[in-house]
This record gives structure tokens, C-alpha cells and sequence, in this order.
């Protein structure tokens, strides 16, 4: 509902790109609204102070379609994101996500080396980026392990010598998992941890895999695993607050 409402203003403002920022602004109003019509808490942790002033590269896990807003209602700042080419296919969201951010198709090599590019200028422009290293929700063991890491984030923020924030969200994959054919959402409060970002100043090519693997271990380190492992799988039923007969 919050999106409907603020669609024809979303329409106006990816009109011109000296706009978007407002789009953005609108983004986060949106995402914090969404979150908060299911009354669910919020707990946001930071392991260090993030400067607002400072451009950064947030590399999150990855595990359910609430996870964008999640991060959009709390990373400060005008942000871009990498996310799949099939976003730009949803139907009224496509559009606006194709205008404000960056996609990738990740079969594609060309697709891949354009998404560096674009990244580049994002940061040029001061805009920081959430880039998913793992590049999509995990096919299995979501909430328990991570899909191995794609070089991208890292490559970015040494290259470019940016800062790197590792992001644990040890809970999205209850509260909406991703459960192919369905739509399950159950209530339970979301806690997204802001690790200490990583300087990258002295960073060279040759510390990538240890940099991959230091970020691995850091956002694996706040998963809460409990009895039943936390998986979801297609035979998930819906709680209470999933609309009825999905």
C-alpha cells in the first residue's frame, strides 16, 4: 500500500537523474512504512560508528525479498544497490529499480563488466553501494551457511580503497522466506548487525581471497541457528500473517 501511494511521485522524480536522490528519499520512507504495518521490531546493531560523510561498500548476506528494505530503512545516505536483471522485470517496481540502481545478469560477462562501471561512477557521484556478495538468496542451508562469495564488493572496495561494511540479517529468512510458489510471512522481530567497516587502504589484489574469507566469518559469526536449523522449504505453511489461500 505505502508503494501505490507513492508511485506517480516515484514516476516524477526518475524523471531527470538530478531527482533521484528524492526517489531515493522515498525508497527508505516506503521501506521503513512497509516494516513497520507488520509491527515487527527492529534491532540495529553497530560494532563501530559509520561516518555519514564517508562512502562505503555494504556486502550483506543474503536470504529473503525483505532484505532490500531492511537496508534501505537503515543505511543512511542516497544508496545504490547491485541486484539481479529480473528485477527490472517486476511489474511498476521493475521501472523505478532500473532508473535508481544497478542491475546485473550474471551469466553475462559484458553485463558483469558494465555493473563494475557503473559502480565506479556511483561512487564518483559519493553514493555508497550494497552489493550482495553472495549474489542471490542461497538455494539451500539459508540462515545456517553462506552461498560462496562472489569477487565483486571486493574487488570494488580495494581498487577503490572504500571502506567495507559486512551486514549480518540473521532473522529475514523466517519472517519471509523465500518459499518458491508461495507467500509465507511469519511474525518474528529483525535484527540487522552493522560490523565494523574494513579499511581497505593498504589493500592489494592479493588480499582479496583473505578479504572474502575475514567478511565470510564475520557475518556468519551472527547467525543464530536453533533446533530445527532455521530452513524453510516448500512445505512451509503460512503464519498468521500471510494472506489466506497462498
Amino acid at each position: 500500500m505505502p508503494f501505490i501511494i507513492f508511485l506517480p511521485f516515484f514516476r516524477i522524480f526518475i524523471l531527470r537523474k538530478k531527482w533521484y536522490k528524492y526517489a531515493g528519499l522515498l525508497n527508505r520512507i516506503w521501506s521503513w512504512l512497509q516494516l513497520r504495518m507488520y509491527f515487527i521490531p527492529v534491532k540495529v546493531v553497530h560494532k563501530a560508528p559509520l561516518d555519514p560523510k564517508q562512502v562505503y561498500i555494504y556486502a550483506p548476506n543474503h536470504t529473503s525479498y525483505i532484505d532490500i528494505p531492511l537496508l534501505l530503512s537503515t543505511v543512511p545516505g542516497f544508496l545504490n544497490f547491485v541486484g539481479k536483471v529480473s528485477l527490472t522485470r517486476v511489474p511498476l517496481w521493475g521501472v523505478i529499480f532500473k532508473a535508481l540502481y544497478i542491475s546485473v545478469d550474471r551469466d553475462s560477462q559484458l553485463s558483469r563488466a558494465k555493473t563494475y562501471i557503473y559502480s565506479n561512477k556511483s561512487i564518483d557521484q559519493g553514493r555508497s553501494i550494497v552489493i550482495f556478495p553472495e549474489g542471490k538468496i542461497p538455494d539451500a542451508n539459508v540462515g545456517q551457511d553462506l552461498a560462496p562469495f562472489k569477487d565483486g564488493p571486493f574487488k570494488l572496495a580495494i581498487d577503490r580503497k572504500i571502506p567495507l561494511v559486512p551486514v549480518t540479517m540473521p532473522f529475514n529468512h523466517i519472517f519471509l522466506p523465500d518459499v518458491k510458489g508461495k507467500f509465507v510471512v511469519n511474525w518474528h522481530p529483525l535484527k540487522i548487525v552493522f560490523h565494523e567497516p574494513i579499511d581497505t587502504t593498504n589493500m592489494t589484489m592479493d588480499d582479496l581471497e583473505p578479504l572474502k574469507a575475514h567478511v565470510f566469518n564475520l557475518i556468519k559469526s551472527e547467525f543464530v541457528i536453533n533446533e530445527n536449523g532455521n530452513q524453510y522449504s516448500n512445505n512451509q505453511k503460512p503464519g498468521s500473517f500471510s494472506p489466506a489461500g497462498v
